[in-house]
């Protein structure tokens, strides 16, 4: 029986570049793999979370297998509920790398720290849209994450505006989507605090000492993390 295609979502925050050196390693292993980009779906007309789930479906649906594992890192896992349900795919099994975990019946503001939630306000430009996320820090720290001032500059360019609506609109409310196998891959330690949930949740976990941005900089251990995990689910 064929391995489930595994579906690599990116944050709809940056794009899919974060994830293309793990999908080559995942390829070099014989795995079928795809990498659907959220970059222009992500400032369409709301609901935005059905329409960005609905470009994971057409992506997962148009691939070689017939059914799929999804890995989602950063702010992907809040599309997950909304992926699960309105896939056409059976999904085998879900994987959050670094990840918000579903928030369904909040929005992300409702997540988020509230000192962020109140910078982010006040960069709002006069269109409603937000300044590039790698634009939301000091620039040393994008270039602490990215090192290599080639790669950083690939994945900033792809990087889009996201409308500050978004941000404020609620996740739909979907039951079901943790029927099946979830597991969770910690890269940093700003995710300790949902790494702990995944546990309470008797999730597996896999921690590899890393940075958030570690499936680009380090794509063989994350890759390795991703496959660990899977064994365990």
């Amino acid at each position: 029986m064929a391995e489930p295609m595994i579906v690599l979502v990116h944050s709809p925050l940056v794009g899919p570049k974060t994830w293309w050196p793990v999908a080559e390693r995942l390829r070099a292993r014989g795995r079928s793999v795809v990498v659907p980009s959220l970059v222009d779906t992500v400032s369409s007309p709301p609901p935005r979370y059905l329409a960005l789930a609905d470009t994971v479906c057409s992506a997962a649906e148009g691939g070689p297998a017939d059914a799929m594992t999804l890995v989602v890192h950063s702010g992907a896992g809040g599309l997950v509920p909304s992926i699960v349900d309105r896939t056409a795919l059976p999904v085998d099994a879900v994987v959050f790398v670094d990840a918000t975990l579903p928030y369904s019946g909040q929005s992300w503001m409702d997540t988020a720290p509230a000192e962020l939630v109140e910078s982010l306000r006040r960069s709002a430009g006069p269109d409603g849209f937000l300044p590039p996320w790698h634009e939301w820090f000091p620039p040393e720290a994008i270039s602490e994450l990215l090192p290599d001032p080639r790669i950083r500059a690939e994945l900033c360019a792809e990087i889009p505006r996201v409308p500050w609506a978004y941000l404020e609109e609620i996740a739909p409310e979907v039951a079901g989507w943790q029927d099946r196998p979830c597991g969770y891959v910690r890269l940093s330690d700003g995710y300790d605090d949902v790494t702990a949930e995944a546990g309470r949740r008797r999730w597996p976990v896999v921690r590899h000492d890393g940075h958030h941005l570690s499936a680009v900089t380090g794509p063989e251990a994350v890759t390795h993390a991703i496959l660990t995990l899977l064994d365990r689910l």
